[in-house]
């Protein structure tokens, strides 16, 4: 077709254009693309590790009631597990017992769990692969806690957990029922919470009023509570990254808009001459958009490159304390590549359109002068 044939040629020549102001291009083409890239590695991260998150919790309680005392979380006692099993919808209840461990050899607090899998032995623990490169402590190793009563106790490290799931198991430490309260002096009619589980998850609510009504003194949380607290978590932390690069952003809207809407001495004499030598205005408004599309569509595509290589390849290791959180113990784990269309599609329309737009008015306004009187510029 006689208009491709022509697009392809004025591409060709916006191709030599921009290469003859290689310079200045090439310096608006790292700015373009270290915004993008800051922008969608944010983006990745949020949405992988939201992800991953929500897999993980999909396997938590339907609902997980705890007991309260002055405001605070207290001890559960073992009876109300019968009662809780009498409130209609509800198929199972089991108590729990947790607690955060605070080792002031590192600095670093523990999640230390009962395990509902068999030990071969009182005294023999689990530990993720975070505890254990923090103490440097391995199978076979022997590690100290100290007891509520100021007395050490020795256990005995059965395994570590696998690296695949370090994403919860970084800072865990699994051991039976009877060492759990011998550590911590918890009585043998105390948990920590119950776990609750419901016949029908439409149900939640219904039962966890029930429950209040059953039993003030307690607060159940639903599995919806969970899943929305994580999702305002990792909202807030990528929110927090994306104020403290706003700066930078905006003075990549300046310096993009200046290169874009100001055309230098050079670019209106060449327009003047592309005029004189019979080029119609839109002819040299398509030269000026094919050149924005090409700026703009290439740091865009670099920046998307790099920004996944970052994130599923590199662990997002210039962002991780702030999307991670601040902890001693990291877990150091791969996330599974996601990429959403609607936030690729955002970041498109935010990035590229703009960029691509700028250049049409000054542009139109150096096609529409007399040729002779931009050429003598």
């Amino acid at each position: 077709m006689p208009w491709i044939e022509k697009q392809r040629y004025i591409i060709d020549f916006a191709l030599s254009s921009l290469m003859r102001r290689w310079k200045k291009n090439i310096a608006l083409v790292a700015v373009y693309t270290l915004v993008v890239f800051v922008l969608a590695s944010v983006v990745f991260f949020t949405g992988a590790i939201r992800k991953e998150a929500k897999a993980v919790l999909e396997a938590c309680p339907d609902i997980i009631v705890q007991r309260t005392l002055a405001g605070r979380q207290d001890l559960i006692p073992s009876g109300y597990r019968d009662t809780l099993g009498r409130i209609t919808g509800v198929s199972a209840v089991r108590g729990r017992l947790w607690a955060y461990y605070f080792d002031p050899s590192v600095g670093a607090n523990y999640t230390i769990v009962v395990t509902d899998r068999p030990l071969p032995k009182q005294g023999v623990v689990s530990i993720g692969q975070g505890v254990s490169r923090a103490i440097h402590a391995g199978r076979g190793d022997t590690i100290s806690l100290k007891g509520h009563d100021g007395s050490y106790l020795s256990f005995e490290v059965g395994a570590l957990f696998p690296r695949s799931c370090e994403f919860v198991s970084a800072d865990l430490i699994e051991m039976s029922e009877k060492d759990f309260r011998d550590l911590f002096g918890i009585p043998e009619d105390r948990y920590t919470d119950m776990a609750l589980s419901v016949r029908n998850a439409r149900e939640r609510v219904v039962v966890s009023d029930k429950i209040r009504r059953v039993l003030p003194d307690t607060r159940p949380v639903i599995k919806e509570e969970i899943l929305r607290t994580y999702d305002a978590v990792f909202s807030w932390r990528s929110g927090l990254l994306l104020v403290i690069f706003t700066g930078a952003i905006l003075a990549f809207l300046i310096f993009s808009w200046d290169k874009a809407t100001g055309l230098s001495i050079q670019e209106r004499r060449e327009i003047g001459i592309l005029k004189a030598v019979g080029w119609e205005t839109v002819d040299i408004i398509s030269l000026r958009s094919w050149e924005g599309v090409i700026i703009s569509l290439s740091s865009f595509l670099a920046g998307i490159l790099l920004a996944y290589v970052h994130v599923f390849f590199a662990s997002s290791t210039i962002f991780e304390p702030v999307l991670k959180g601040w902890a001693v113990i990291y877990p150091e784990f791969s996330l599974t590549p996601v990429i959403d269309p609607y936030h690729i599609s955002a970041l498109f329309f935010l990035t590229v359109i703009p960029y691509t737009v700028a250049t049409i008015i000054p542009s139109w306004l150096a096609a529409t002068l007399d040729p002779d009187s931009v050429m003598r510029l």
